[in-house]
């Protein structure tokens, strides 16, 4: 009877603390619409075992929802493979929903610390598979402006 009441106590606990990380990013997410800020620029460095992180961070302008531009830091043209990938991320909005599937049990792992000002995720840390080498993605966001 008390490993079952353990047990149960345990899954609860774990419930809980899901429920915690989910909401936790649901309140940011909630911070960064009510800023309602439509246009600004940030900077983004994609760290993972990657050809392109010796280019980064992007520099990334975002008008109304849409990037108006993307570019290397170092100036060097993006290859469309990698512009592909980079879409993904290229949005705060976008990056609250890749963060939303890694917290919805894409990834074993994920941490992150979030604008004190504007509530988007400006430090992630993802870990796909715990176990493996080499899958972790890390998201650094810098230099965010608002523009007119």
């Amino acid at each position: 009877m008390k490993k079952l009441v353990l047990l149960i106590l345990a899954i609860m606990l774990s419930a809980c603390s899901a429920m915690q990380s989910k909401s936790e990013v649901d309140r940011a997410r909630d911070k960064w619409q009510a800023a309602n800020i439509s246009h600004y620029r940030f900077n983004l460095f994609i760290g993972c075992f990657c050809a392109y992180t010796q280019d980064m961070p992007l520099i990334i302008e975002v008008k109304d929802g849409e990037v108006v531009s993307m570019k290397y830091q170092s100036g060097k043209e993006i290859e469309s493979g990698n512009l592909d990938y980079f879409q993904r991320f290229a949005t705060i909005d976008k990056l609250f929903d890749e963060l939303k599937k890694d917290l919805g049990g894409e990834a074993d792992k994920v941490t992150v610390e979030y604008d004190e000002t504007y509530g988007f995720p400006k430090q992630v840390s993802i870990d796909f598979i715990v176990q493996a080498a080499d899958d972790e993605l890390g998201l650094t966001v810098s230099e965010f402006e608002k523009l007119p």
